[in-house]
């Protein structure tokens, strides 16, 4: 069993990634269906909070469906993340994770996500006041360091244990790397090797197949993976994962109608949550995963995501279905 402070999770959870106009309530609601242990919101700008942007805090919505939930918030200036921390505190999330790890530019820039790695005792000291701030448990996620040169995450991990978080997801690349090259998940393991880390110890990057998810667990020995991209526009990754930690065999991928169901849903649920015109633009870019790699499909993709209506998205998915119910997806494993 693994453990988040008083959270008890599975042997080697399966954590939904934070990601920026993906991990929203319908996806992650899909995700946990699936086998998802823990879901964690979009990122959440401290500073959009405590100003009430709309943007920030809607984000805040959580279900009790999705728990264990954690809600993650980023920025760089002390005053602002502890407010953000009072504000978060009022969603009750079972978990309130700091990202130091988005390397977009215009985060970064503010000192924030990825930026931060560029001041080590900046970092410490906001993750300290943090922990002080909140009954609730806190978490990090982060990167390998700012760049090649500069990788300490050993010692960065360990000081951030010792001023109170309760776990740390680690992805395996630097800042300047961006999602450029491979993940490298040997510093990772040498967090987790560290004799003096007690607390769980994920890794992130390049979770793409139920076999890395193994390798990531039984070769370096990591307490659980986070996923990120692998999930997009496939919920079922989650599920896939444990079938093959189960078994050793790959699951039967979802048929035809499983994924326009799944499709639907989402689309579905995402109107009931943020309206109309903004879910049938949302949740476009999961189209292209729900139905990769299926042959001629591409007319039926470019109706998805180009309507501007639910009505015509519903349509699209609809005829889909009366084209490719028999489609087998073996072909494509």
């Amino acid at each position: 069993m693994t453990k988040i402070a008083d959270i008890a999770l599975p042997d080697f959870p399966l954590l939904l990634a934070p990601m920026e106009d993906v991990s929203d309530p319908p996806f992650r609601a899909l995700c946990k269906e699936n086998g998802a242990d823990v879901v964690y919101t979009e990122f959440i700008s401290s500073e959009g909070l405590i100003r009430d942007a709309a943007k920030s805090t809607i984000k805040l919505d959580i279900y009790e469906k999705e728990r264990p939930v954690g809600i993650q918030i980023f920025g760089a200036e002390m005053d602002s993340m502890l407010r953000a921390v009072e504000i978060v505190e009022q969603s009750k999330p079972d978990i309130i994770d700091i990202n130091f790890g988005c390397p977009v530019k215009k985060v970064v820039c503010k000192n924030a996500g990825a930026g931060i790695l560029r001041d080590i005792p900046l970092m410490v000291k906001l993750t300290e006041a943090m922990v002080k701030h909140t009954s609730l448990p806190v978490t990090v996620k982060t990167r390998l360091g700012w760049d090649s040169n500069s990788i300490q995450i050993v010692e960065v991990a360990e000081r951030l244990q010792d001023v109170g978080i309760k776990a740390i997801s680690i992805h395996g690349r630097t800042r300047v790397q961006m999602y450029k090259g491979d993940a490298d998940w040997k510093p990772i393991a040498e967090v987790k090797n560290n004799q003096r880390m007690h607390i769980p110890v994920f890794g992130n990057g390049d979770v793409d197949s139920p076999e890395a998810a193994v390798k990531m667990r039984d070769e370096y020995g990591l307490d659980g993976a986070m996923i990120g991209r692998a999930s997009i526009g496939n919920p079922w990754f989650f599920g896939q994962v444990k079938h093959f930690f189960e078994t050793g065999t790959h699951k039967e991928p979802p048929s035809m109608l499983d994924r326009i169901e799944a499709a639907r849903r989402h689309l579905e649920m995402s109107i009931q949550w943020k309206g109309e015109k903004l879910a049938v633009f949302e949740t476009r870019r999961h189209y292209t995963n729900y139905f990769k790699g299926i042959p001629n499909f591409k007319p039926h993709r470019m109706k998805m995501v180009t309507s501007d209506t639910a009505q015509e998205v519903f349509e699209a998915f609809d005829e889909a279905y009366h084209e490719f119910a028999d489609f087998d997806f073996r072909k494509l494993a």
